[in-house]
């Protein structure tokens, strides 16, 4: 039985009125994704000292990082990562998972290798922070970034600096002569391309001739 009854006002084809209907629901939801006002985009959650105004709640803190101090005042919320990447400007130390499951984001605090993405920034006010950027430079890398380049331990690139940061901690820790031992002191490091025999084959040769 063929339907007969309009759909919408009067003059209006059924195919006009659905295109209607579907302009008008996306343009509903352009505008509900939009910030909530102008400023919205623009609350930061960390920054220099002397900036706390656009900050609220912002808790001054010192961190020492790469043997240069630097005064801010941050959301307590604020990890290490965050702070390193997005406030001080240092990117070498790479965000991946988030959950501390990968060790791209792999930094050394006095001394010892930490997961930035699980660490507060206040929590380590006054403490000696060490980036990638830190151990080496372009002319004068350190061994181990030598050793990654003359080995090709990488491929994308993506979790470099976390597995170097750990490969350095670990020439300090108790770590047995055998592949097996460094491949368990480096299995928090995950290097999706798969360059663990590189990886591994890098940090040995840095063993041996430290």
């Amino acid at each position: 039985m063929r339907d007969d009854r309009q759909v919408g006002p009067p003059n209006l084809s059924r195919r006009a009125f659905l295109s209607a209907a579907g302009s008008s629901a996306a343009a509903a939801a352009i505008v509900s994704c939009a910030p909530a006002s102008p400023h919205a985009a623009e609350r930061g959650t960390a920054g220099p000292l002397g900036n706390e105004s656009t900050i609220t709640g912002a808790i001054p803190v010192t961190l020492r990082i790469n043997g240069k101090e630097h005064r801010l005042r941050v959301d307590p919320r604020t990890t290490l990562l965050d702070c390193l990447r997005e406030t001080v400007a240092l990117t070498g130390t790479k965000k991946g998972c988030d959950h501390g499951q990968c060790g791209a984001c792999t930094v050394h605090v006095n001394g010892r290798r930490v997961n930035s993405c699980l660490s507060l920034a206040l929590m380590h006010d006054g403490h000696e922070i060490t980036t990638i950027e830190g151990l080496g430079t372009p002319e004068v890398l350190h061994p181990m970034q030598a050793a990654f380049l003359a080995c090709d331990a990488y491929q994308c690139g993506y979790c470099t600096s976390g597995q170097i940061m750990s490969a350095v901690a670990l020439l300090e820790e108790p770590c047995g002569p055998e592949d097996t031992a460094v491949k368990e002191l480096m299995s928090g490091n995950i290097c999706r391309c798969g360059a663990y025999p590189n990886i591994v084959a890098a940090i040995q040769q840095v063993r041996r001739t430290a």
